[in-house]
């Protein structure tokens, strides 16, 4: 089992950053070999993804539509994996998930484990 637990939601304004958290633990987990992704859900829409990084670091994937502001990050020291989030838009309001695979592999066909998301709300 792979648990994962996120955390630096909160409300800011348009044009703040945000860096959110996602710390990784687990019987299963073998950290530096685990790609993590983020995505995200916005009252009355599909979850979207955001952004996955591979065990090593050395493969991202980021959204088209958060390229240029958001940035994926990890320790693999720490079990955790970072989402900065910049010149944040009200359209990026949402609760923010992070989620692993249960099958390792880059990139990801199918995610797992999701985290209980952290809520990020930008105000105009």
């Amino acid at each position: 089992q792979v648990q994962l637990v996120e955390s630096g939601g909160g409300l800011v304004q348009a044009g703040d950053s945000l860096r959110l958290s996602c710390a990784a633990s687990g019987s299963t987990l073998r950290f530096s070999i685990h790609p993590i992704g983020w995505f995200r859900q916005a009252p009355g829409k599909e979850r979207e993804f955001i952004a996955a990084m591979n065990g090593s670091g050395r493969r991202e994937k980021i959204a088209d539509s958060v390229k240029g502001r958001f940035t994926i990050s990890r320790d693999n020291d720490k079990n955790t994996v970072w989402l900065q989030m910049n010149s944040l838009k009200p359209e990026d309001t949402a609760v923010y998930y992070c989620a692993a695979p249960s099958v390792l592999g880059w990139p990801v066909g199918r995610y797992s484990y999701w985290g209980q998301g952290t809520r990020v709300t930008v105000s105009s």
